[in-house]
């Protein structure tokens, strides 16, 4: 990719599979952003990104925070580093893209998004899925009085278990699968059911041996009574999907939360005379967070800082929540 005036000059903070998946391959793709460099306590890992992505390999991530042509890092270290690692880039000067959650608890959210908000930087939690253009259509579903009133908001994102070594089986770095999973039928739920949701109810599984959350479930309700039934897990088949339902009909979408780039969305609409399809086109979700974010760091204009604002809120909100799901839950130790 051919460096734009003006653009985003990225440092990258670990050398993670998602990483080298979805996101350094999105940001190739977006004209705005340069991969400047690549960090790892392996050196020989930061290598293997540079040869394939661009930019230079660097041993340690505190010697990246330290270069001066880097102007954002994006953060995908398991999730119990993030705290340290976002204050860090920030307190250098950086503007902070983090792989979800932002933090592991909500204090530690709240108060790194006053930091940012001090150091005028932009800090965004890299919930890649709110950024799909699908969802963008089932609010104009509801808008239109497709489904009637909202009275509830059904979601499941599940996927088969990790190889044993993965950093979610570790509880104090990865943080197991209410942290990595399940934030995200939380997010979906802030969204469609609103900011006013609190738990219920919570029941997590807990795998004994590794001391880490696998899977689970729970209910929200808001004040009205519309509620939320979220399940998550990774010991499951793989499910990503959710489920608007209104007084007169109800919406369906599968492939919600990890569509690949070419992935044609499909909304079912059930109604009292019977249903319909609506084929989507196809969107790379990571490629327009990236241009989101980089937008963010390069515009002085007050509606993308009132869309980073409302987003850091929805992430404060949604770290809240969890913090409520795991403090309410119970909790059944499996083998």
């Amino acid at each position: 990719m051919t460096e734009q005036p003006g653009s985003v000059r990225f440092g990258v903070l670990g050398c993670a599979d998602i990483a080298w998946r979805r996101t350094l391959p999105a940001m190739r793709t977006v004209p705005a952003v340069e991969i400047r460099a690549v960090a790892s306590r392996e050196l020989r890992k930061a290598e293997r990104f540079t040869a394939q992505f661009g930019g230079v390999a660097v041993r340690g991530y505190a010697e990246l925070l330290r270069r001066d042509d880097v102007d954002a890092v994006y953060i995908p270290l398991p999730a119990a580093l993030h705290a340290e690692w976002v204050e860090r880039a920030l307190l250098a000067g950086k503007h902070v893209l983090a792989e979800k959650p932002l933090t592991m608890r909500s204090r530690e959210t709240g108060r790194l998004i006053a930091l940012a908000g001090r150091r005028g930087k932009v800090l965004l939690e890299n919930m890649m899925f709110v950024h799909h253009p699908q969802h963008r259509r089932i609010d104009e579903l509801v808008s239109a009085g497709t489904i009637g009133e909202l009275r509830s908001f059904v979601s499941a994102f599940t996927i088969p278990p990790r190889p044993p070594a993965d950093a979610r089986y570790r509880p104090g770095v990865g943080g197991g699968a209410l942290a990595d999973i399940g934030v995200y039928p939380v997010r979906a739920a802030l969204r469609f059911a609103g900011p006013r949701l609190r738990v219920v109810g919570a029941a997590l599984r807990v795998d004994r041996a590794r001391r880490v959350v696998v899977g689970g479930g729970m209910l929200l309700s808001d004040p009205d009574g519309v509620t939320a039934q979220l399940a998550f897990g990774m010991e499951h088949s793989y499910d990503s999907r959710y489920e608007l339902r209104g007084a007169a009909g109800r919406l369906t979408l599968p492939r919600a939360f990890t569509p690949p780039p070419d992935h044609h969305p499909v909304v079912r609409v059930d109604g009292r005379d019977g249903h319909t399809e609506i084929v989507l086109a196809p969107a790379d979700q990571f490629a327009r967070i990236i241009a989101f974010f980089a937008s963010a760091v390069r515009s002085g204009e007050a509606a993308v800082a009132r869309d980073v604002a409302t987003q850091t809120g929805d992430s404060l909100r949604q770290a809240e929540l969890v913090d409520d799901i795991r403090d309410k839950a119970e909790y059944a130790y499996v083998s």
